[in-house]
């Protein structure tokens, strides 16, 4: 039997312990002051709380370079290598995922991270390495707020929906030909296909027992148990509601920023109107869980 965790009342970053800057009511913070390279075990605690309170957070001015990028993410939780397709930057930091615009690193798609496994990465932690002069901000959507604002009779449809989530349109080109073979040993398991998964619409919190949309163009491919036509126009209908303007936040970054995000309540989509500029970001993810909807907590 599944166990599922009380809403959040509180957090040591409530408590004082972090400059926490709300960007608004529900969703995204800015901590200011602290240096990451050189957090104490309370801060990082108060870090990780701060995270699943506010779902994204930013951070100027850090000076971490791969080797306490790493060590960071060690100290949240315990991390995947960079990708199950991907690669990491070399063999001293298989954890770390480049997105580098020289070489196709876009993600100028909605998406929540990997998806496309059973057991997506419960958060991300992003360090800006070269950034445009103008240009190539990252939006973040609460997948939570965006459950919450919908009416009741379509959240009560949504509950009863299983999505397939599928990386072979982001992926499976770049794993059958460009590196073949390559891949992350992601979890214990090597990839050398990508299968369809299946997940709930509506996500339940492990942590807090909050609800959210847990569905992204990036990775969904349709609504399991109904019609090609029925799919698409769900689908639409939940994507065109996440990603109202009330429903995101905006970061335009400068070198050494870092953002932390909840994968388990966000989506993301990074803006390419750079030109030739280069923009390059390195990622790190921590370990998640198997999603679990609405009937697994019912059934608790």
């Amino acid at each position: 039997m599944t166990t599922l965790a009380a809403p959040l009342t509180h957090s040591p970053a409530s408590a004082g312990i972090l400059d926490v800057d709300r960007l608004g009511p529900r969703f995204g913070a800015r901590v200011r002051g602290l240096d990451l390279a050189a957090a104490s075990d309370a801060e990082v605690a108060a870090v990780r709380a701060a995270l699943t309170e506010h779902k994204v957070l930013f951070f100027t001015g850090q000076r971490l370079d791969p080797d306490s990028h790493v060590a960071l993410g060690n100290r949240l939780g315990r991390l995947t290598a960079s990708h199950p397709v991907v690669p990491g930057i070399d063999d001293a930091h298989a954890e770390i995922y480049a997105l580098d615009s020289a070489d196709n690193g876009f993600a100028d798609v909605w998406h929540t991270d990997v998806t496309f496994v059973r057991r997506p990465p419960l958060g991300s932690i992003l360090r800006a390495v070269t950034v445009p002069p103008q240009g190539g901000d990252t939006n973040w959507a609460d997948l939570e707020l965006a459950f919450s604002s919908l009416s009741e009779p379509l959240q009560r449809l949504a509950e009863q929906l299983t999505a397939v989530h599928d990386g072979t349109r982001e992926f499976g080109y770049y794993l059958a030909q460009r590196r073949q073979g390559e891949g992350s040993l992601w979890e214990g398991e090597r990839f050398t296909a990508l299968e369809p998964v299946e997940h709930p619409v509506v996500r339940v919190h492990p942590e807090t027992g909050r609800r959210s949309l847990f569905v992204n163009p990036g990775f969904t491919s349709h609504i399991a148990g109904v019609s090609d036509a029925e799919s698409r126009h769900l689908l639409d209908l939940f994507y065109a509601h996440i990603t109202k303007p009330e429903h995101i936040v905006r970061h335009r970054w400068t070198a050494g920023d870092v953002a932390m995000w909840d994968n388990r309540a966000t989506a993301h989509y990074a803006n390419r109107d750079y030109g030739d500029a280069r923009r390059v970001m390195h990622r790190i993810t921590i370990q998640g869980d198997e999603p679990v909807g609405v009937a697994a907590l019912r059934r608790a």
